[in-house]
């Protein structure tokens, strides 16, 4: 038996006003000196946060890049426009901003699904997408267990931490390498009559082409590379804004905690999680706790602009409404190679929550 939010819109409105309510509590109660918080804006230098918004906004068209290179591998032609592939990336960014969960992974692929159907893809479009989603962030392994590496041999990080990301590290590593040998044995069953996992797992398989050929591939992770360094100066740069001018390792050491506070969204954001997962290691820097948790929200605002402000852009310029984010098909409801891709209203007439 799965379990079901409530289907009714007063209910999940009511649910979601409790939790912020309850977040917002433990902030006050649990929280910095807000005070503190609230004057550590005085003296910021926006300039270097404009920086640092043109930085991230670099990196997300390296990783649209890395994504088009791997849909390029993994389906026949016709194959989409970069312009097509960074409007459905962006959107996606934007539901996994505002939304709960990894919306925005599902997102992409609509949107992407929809626009390769008027250029001629008739079949299948929507369950290799889903592979290519997959195969990009296997890509993400790549810079993270190198972050981790890097951080691991420079920062000031605790013993426990240190082990901790040690463990994730050899994931990541073992991950990688299942992935590589999947895709290289080239089995390829079709999708109709597996049960959920397997119809993942095939989907996967799908998108993982892109690993049978090393220059894609390599292009790929290079490309994914390039856009995690962004990230990167992207922190470091905006430390500058609030006047901390803690080493590069330490920038190295937010990136890394801000991407492990966000990998179960709990709340849209995670705000409150995120800026302390900031401030905390930054206090080994000599950094004031209030201080880092007013350059945590900052941080995040810098995120959320290019997420949040170029998703909204290409929301609007699809067609789309902030609605139509909330559903998207669960794992076992994806389409199978024949059919194609669920609509608004075939959700809303099978009875899916939104």
């Amino acid at each position: 038996m799965s379990l079901r939010l409530p289907g009714s819109p007063w209910l999940r409105v009511v649910a979601v006003l409790l939790l912020a309510a309850g977040v917002a509590a433990l902030l006050l109660w649990r929280g910095p000196d807000w005070g503190t918080v609230w004057h550590a804006f005085d003296a910021v230098r926006w300039e270097w946060v404009v920086v640092a918004i043109l930085l991230n906004l670099l990196s997300v068209v390296f990783r649209a890049f890395a994504w088009r290179t791997v849909i390029t591998q993994a389906m026949p032609p016709p194959h989409p426009r970069f312009q097509l592939v960074f409007s459905a990336f962006s959107v996606g960014l934007f539901a996994n901003a505002v939304l709960p969960g990894r919306i925005g992974e599902l997102a992409r692929v609509a949107v992407l699904t929809r626009k390769m159907r008027l250029q001629g893809h008739a079949n299948g479009t929507w369950a290799a997408l889903v592979g290519t989603v997959f195969a990009h962030r296997l890509f993400d392994l790549v810079p993270t267990v190198g972050l981790i590496l890097y951080v691991l041999a420079t920062a000031k990080i605790p013993h426990w931490a240190a082990t901790s990301l040690v463990i994730v590290a050899g994931i990541g590593i073992g991950l990688l390498a299942a992935a590589t040998m999947s895709a290289r044995r080239g089995h390829r069953a079709s999708f109709e009559g597996t049960r959920t996992l397997r119809r993942l797992l095939e989907m996967a398989r799908q998108g993982l082409s892109v690993l049978k050929a090393p220059a894609p591939a390599a292009g790929a992770i290079l490309l994914q590379c390039l856009g995690w360094t962004l990230q990167l100066l992207a922190v470091y740069v905006s430390m500058r804004a609030f006047d901390i001018h803690a080493p590069l390792p330490a920038a190295g050491l937010v990136l890394l905690l801000m991407n492990v506070a966000t990998i179960f969204p709990l709340w849209p954001g995670n705000i409150g999680l995120l800026q302390a997962a900031v401030a905390l290691p930054l206090v080994q820097y000599g950094v004031p706790y209030s201080t880092g948790f007013a350059y945590g929200l900052v941080l995040q605002v810098i995120e959320m602009s290019v997420g949040v402000g170029v998703g909204l852009i290409f929301l609007a310029r699809e067609g789309m409404s902030f609605a139509s984010l909330r559903v998207m098909p669960s794992a076992d409801e994806l389409p199978i190679e024949d059919e194609p891709a669920p609509t608004e209203a075939q959700h809303a007439r099978a009875g899916v929550p939104g």
